[in-house]
Order: C-alpha cells, then structure tokens, then sequence
C-alpha cells in the first residue's frame, strides 16, 4: 500500500527501453508526464537515447542535477535494451550530483499493466469500479517462441480519488504460448481468471494461446516511460529507490543463446537418441 504522507519527487527523468522501443518521460511522480518521446528503440536506443535525455531536459529547463529521481523498467525484457538502460541510469544517477541520484527500478511488467490502465478507457474504468481486488495479466513478447507473464492485482486507493496501486502476484516467469493456461484453470493465479490480459504478445502469439484466454478481454500495449513515471510513486513510497550501483537488470531468461560447443553437443545427443519404443538405450 502507498504511503501517502511520504513526499514524493517532483522532478523525475523515467527511461524504458526494454523491448524494441524506447520511451522517456519528464514529470512528477506519479503524475502524467510533462514531457515524454516515444520512438524505435532496440540496438539504436544505444546511440540516441542520451541525446534524447538532454533534449527534453533541455526544453523544461531542467539539469540532471535538478532531478529529485531517474526510474527506469528493470526487466524483463530484452538484454541489450536493458542493459543499455541500467548503464544510462547508472552514469546520471552518479555524475549528475556529489552523493548521486537515487533510482527507481521499476518492474516492466507492472508497467504494461499500468500503460494498460493509461491508455485503455474500458480497463481504466474497470480499475475504479470494481477492477480494485482484481487481475490483470501481462504478457510481454520475450522473443525465442516465449512470453514474459504475470499476474498484477489492482489495490485498493490508499485516498479517495488516488490511482489504484499495482502488486506483483508472484515473479515474472517466461512460458511457451500453449502453456499460458492449462486446461484444469488459470495457473498464475490459482483458478482465479484474469480480468484483462494487457501486453504486446496477442497479435504474435494470439492463436496459440488455450482457448480460455479468447474469452478475457484483451488490451494491446507496450511499457513507456509514462507507465514508469506513474509507477515511480508508488515505488518510491514503498521505499524500493537504490543508489546508482544498484540500477541492475532484472533477467528472467538466463541465456539468449547457445554457444557453437553446446549446440554441437545437442545436435550429437539428438543423432544417438532412439526413438521412444524403439531398440535398446544405450
């Protein structure tokens, strides 16, 4: 639950830039942005999103300095957009005053829940009526035939009139599309159904999901910065800001590749297998 009696930063510099994306918002947190640029992000978010940082800072008349905080998504997401994230974060947080930055990693997850919230009419309206105590699931494309998901609960306003606070049902995992759901119910959430299924996932992997998820009204959307943005407050009053050193990625998937040795490897365990049924094991 939000702590509301905490002071919340007013001058906040929120990155994402964990998919093929990249997002940057200027603004209070908690508040929708001042500021913000939405472009291609992916290997090119390395060379321009500096620029882009120094260009918006540069139009609020605002330092690096001047910032009370940098959020940024944390992960999961994609390895180069995350690192190149955490290394951005990580050189203001440190350089842009004696004693440092704090940072305000943020789970990309709930950020696709809350762009969800941001963008939609019918979930953000849910949200304040009756959506409180209910879930969303949100599913990112992880790329390797697998998705990001997980489950977030809308909390209750902690003030009449506050934006719903998003939790974590249980971490990120990442799944194959046919096995979302399995057919005894929905194992994200015990046998709970979501409410939304929010993410970038449906139009990729849409018809290989079970058929259960046809009937859950589904939101396409990406995180932004803005999401990040309107997290950063309930994160902050939490108290999950760190230091410049601990602006780390959040890595679901360990390895995006096999060495040319273990593919080698699988190749020559795959040529001696016999078939199920057939012939001796060795």
């Amino acid at each position: 639950m939000t702590d509301t009696c905490v002071s919340l930063p007013q001058k906040v510099l929120a990155i994402d830039t964990s998919t093929d994306r990249m997002s940057v918002a200027l603004g209070a947190a908690g508040q929708a942005p001042l500021l913000c640029h939405d472009a291609e992000g992916g290997a090119q978010a390395s060379a321009t999103l500096l620029p882009v940082i120094r260009q918006l800072l540069g139009q609020l008349d605002w330092r690096v300095a001047d910032l009370d905080a940098i959020a940024f998504g944390c992960g999961p997401g994609a390895f180069t957009g995350l690192r190149t994230a955490c290394a951005v974060v990580q050189g203001l947080a440190v350089a842009g005053r004696p004693g440092g930055i704090p940072v305000i990693p943020v789970h990309t997850l709930l950020a696709v829940a809350q762009q969800g919230l941001l963008q939609s009419p019918d979930v953000s309206s849910a949200s304040c009526n009756g959506m409180v105590g209910g879930v969303i699931t949100a599913v990112l494309d992880a790329r390797m035939d697998e998705v990001y998901a997980a489950d977030v609960r809308v909390l209750p306003p902690s003030t009449a009139g506050a934006v719903a606070p998003l939790a974590l049902v249980r971490p990120a995992r990442l799944y194959a599309p046919e096995a979302l759901a399995a057919v005894s119910g929905w194992p994200l959430v015990a046998a709970e159904p979501p409410r939304w299924l929010v993410g970038n996932a449906q139009a990729i992997y849409g018809h290989r999901w079970p058929a259960a998820w046809r009937d859950v009204p589904q939101v396409q959307a990406w995180p932004t910065a803005a999401a990040v943005l309107a997290l950063s407050a309930q994160c902050w009053a939490q108290g999950e800001m760190v230091d410049a050193a601990g602006a780390q990625p959040l890595y679901v998937r360990d390895k995006v590749a096999q060495t040319t040795e273990e593919r080698e490897r699988i190749k020559a365990v795959q040529a001696v297998q016999v078939p199920a049924g057939g012939g001796n094991q060795p």
